[in-house]
């Protein structure tokens, strides 16, 4: 079984910008040191309990401190952004990092509408880039090749190159929990990441779209598939069930509205009482998400991936912690990889 972290830098109520990377920058190297096949960072922006608002400089600070595993975006937003900008700037991880680097690129925009805006210029600018994602999906793919783009200008062709002299490049996924995205990948021949942490509902229609329509790539001759979920896992389950409250409670209050301020600890989580409608969002939570022992979340990731037939499943450790954690860590999260990774046979 392939096992890859997901990780969006959370931010808790106890903890600054530079404790939730210094977290993420611990949580990092031990998977390194764990055997984990990837690690992902993914783009949001405005989010109060989110840190990661660019994947590439987290990736660059990810690599220099690991050494084996792939590192990558999961993902960026393309809309928010130039293919030529982000073709560089994976461009250049790659040169550093050489064979270690994955592009995971989708459509959302990862940020409300006034960040969105903002971020893309012009009001209605944004709805045309988000129109246009395979187009530009295609551009960023050829930039990072070697022999680049060619741009035809009134007096000749003009050739753009995401690095001078790229020797290889970064692998692309496309990310996305719909069947647009499921049929973007497979009609371009790229791997496939499912955001299953986000939305369950067309979990196995969206595989099963993009296994029969896909169409083998040079770099990608069959299917490949990945699945994201949210987990925790500690020694007891009531610990790993106390662990994940305050992310359960983040997401029902975010669901009714703009994003809902930063991650709680678990000991305010267990003081707080969610409305009806608000407990209906976090039992959904809770029940695709992986919470456990060791051994149940094992059996829950083995049901999993028999069940939808993913080559390789992304864990999103989503533990907040208890009054007097240290800031710049994050145990539960740690001890969720850890124990799996032991876990496993």
């Amino acid at each position: 079984m392939r096992l890859s972290v997901l990780d969006l830098a959370p931010v808790r109520t106890d903890q600054s910008s530079a404790d939730a990377l210094a977290a993420t920058m611990r949580l990092a190297q031990l998977a390194d040191g764990l055997g984990y096949t990837r690690y992902w960072v993914a783009e949001h922006h405005n989010v109060p309990s989110v840190a990661a608002t660019s994947p590439a400089v987290l990736v660059a600070m990810i690599g220099a401190a690991t050494s084996r595993m792939r590192i990558g975006s999961g993902g960026v937003m393309l809309p928010n952004h130039a293919p030529l900008a982000v073709a560089e700037q994976f461009a250049l991880l790659e040169a550093a990092h050489p064979g270690r680097i994955d592009l995971g690129v989708g459509r959302a925009p990862g940020a409300d509408p006034v960040a969105s805006m903002v971020l893309r210029g012009p009001v209605g600018r944004g709805e045309r880039d988000v129109d246009a994602f395979p187009d530009h999906l295609d551009d960023v793919i050829a930039l990072l090749g070697a022999a680049g783009v060619s741009v035809q200008l009134p007096d000749g062709a003009y050739i753009l190159k995401s690095t001078p002299h790229a020797l290889t490049a970064p692998r692309v996924f496309v990310l996305g929990s719909s069947l647009y995205s499921a049929r973007v990948a497979a009609t371009k021949g790229l791997p496939y990441a499912f955001g299953h942490h986000l939305f369950g509902e067309h979990t196995a229609e969206a595989l099963a779209l993009y296994r029969s329509e896909f169409v083998p790539s040079e770099l990608t001759p069959e299917p490949v598939t990945l699945l994201t979920v949210n987990t925790v896992v500690a020694e007891t389950r009531s610990e790993a069930t106390a662990l994940i409250l305050p992310h359960l409670h983040l997401q029902a209050r975010t669901a009714a509205g703009p994003p809902a301020g930063r991650l709680d600890l678990v000991d305010d989580a267990q003081r707080t009482t969610l409305t009806t409608d608000q407990g209906r969002v976090a039992q959904g939570e809770l029940a695709r998400a992986l919470v456990g022992t060791p051994a149940e979340v094992l059996a829950r990731l083995h049901e999993l991936t028999s069940r939808f037939g993913v080559d390789e499943v992304m864990l999103n450790p989503v533990a907040s912690a208890w009054r007097g954690t240290e800031p710049a860590t994050a145990p539960g999260r740690e001890a969720t990889l850890r124990l799996l990774a032991e876990a496993l046979p």
